[in-house]
């Protein structure tokens, strides 16, 4: 959008980080005709400058926020309480959007044609210029991505770009369906949230992941399994059935690891390593080969941000291993060291 800039931005998010627990939610009317375009507008220009705004969809109400902002997508992790990095559904305004973000084979093709837009979520491979941010997609080279109804689709054509939108309301919490549950739930700690009236489905999407030799129902949601094999003429597998196709988010203790081995907790550096930081900790010993610091003034919701393609940059050094200096183990803190867990265990002998 033409009306935000770099520095509106930038202090934006100066904003919203220092203030996430105490700052007011805007609550934006949207329910009848007159108002809808007018919210639409006022929403994407919250979402522009790297704001969080519960939003309708016709399943239940998302969390939204711009796919592409790392640091939207970590505030969203924050808000919600997600104890760890789980991919994020991206929500695209058609199917041109989805082609640059996802490669279609010819099965979801005609799923996307067939129910779209609808409460469907495919599970597809990752375009390598696609917009959505590492943290978005949790480090996977796949890319969860629907073309929701409702009021959020009028969002995405105001704002031009895809969005992230997992349900508004805390982790565990039941999903919400209006705009008073989401207040309830998340009131105090979002930007804003577009009442637009009730929602039509009421359970979140269906997600079928079509990056294995065979589709791999992971989420009964929306729509029905039968209708989705009666369209494709085959069964589905489910995730428990097929575990050489693509995991869902958190099953393997060793996951998210780079070609480099992983050494937690570091206060010193090793002949050979590279060196992911946090806080401005200086470690000990030889220079590190290459050095990244997550966030130097010890915000994690920056740390969060960067940790995917930190780990991504040091790793292409060739390091033979990459130390990681402690980092803080409460607030989106518990997510990060979650996945540096999992990035340092053991690998599997067949991997």
């Amino acid at each position: 959008m033409a009306a935000s800039g770099l520095a509106s931005r930038f202090v934006y998010s100066v904003y919203v980080n220092v203030n996430m627990s105490t700052h007011t939610t805007r609550l934006i009317d949207a329910r009848s005709p007159s108002d809808r375009a007018d919210a639409a507008q006022q929403a994407a220009g919250i979402l522009d400058a790297g704001g969080i705004v519960g939003l309708g969809t016709e399943t239940v109400y998302g969390l939204a926020g711009d796919a592409a902002n790392g640091e939207a997508v970590a505030r969203i992790y924050a808000a919600k309480g997600r104890p760890r990095f789980n991919p994020l559904i991206i929500h695209v305004l058609d199917l041109a959007m989805a082609r640059r973000e996802a490669r279609f084979p010819e099965a979801a093709e005609r799923l996307a044609a067939a129910f779209w837009p609808g409460p469907l979520t495919l599970v597809l491979p990752a375009r390598d210029n696609c917009s959505a941010s590492a943290l978005a997609r949790a480090g996977h080279d796949s890319i969860a991505i629907r073309r929701p109804g409702g009021f959020m689709a009028d969002v995405i054509a105001a704002l031009g770009r895809p969005l992230v939108a997992p349900s508004a309301n805390r982790s565990g919490h039941v999903s919400a369906t209006t705009a008073a549950d989401v207040l309830a739930d998340l009131g105090g700690r979002i930007d804003a949230v577009v009442d637009s009236g009730g929602t039509d489905v009421g359970v979140e999407s269906t997600i079928l992941d079509l990056t294995g030799p065979v589709p791999c129902l992971l989420r009964p949601g929306g729509i029905a399994r039968e209708a989705l094999e009666a369209h494709l003429g085959m069964r589905l597998a489910t995730a428990a059935q097929a575990p050489a196709a693509p995991k869902a988010p958190g099953m393997l203790s060793s996951h998210y690891a780079p070609r480099a081995g992983v050494r937690l907790n570091a206060t010193e550096i090793r002949p050979g390593e590279a060196y992911l930081g946090f806080g401005g900790q200086v470690p000990e010993g030889p220079a590190p080969i290459a050095a990244i610091d997550l966030s130097p003034e010890k915000n994690l919701i920056e740390a969060a941000a960067r940790l995917f393609q930190a780990l991504r940059r040091l790793d292409e050094t060739g390091a033979r291993s990459i130390a990681v200096a402690p980092i803080p183990d409460h607030g989106l803190g518990e997510a990060i060291n979650d996945r540096l867990e999992r990035a340092a265990a053991p690998r599997p002998a067949a991997e």
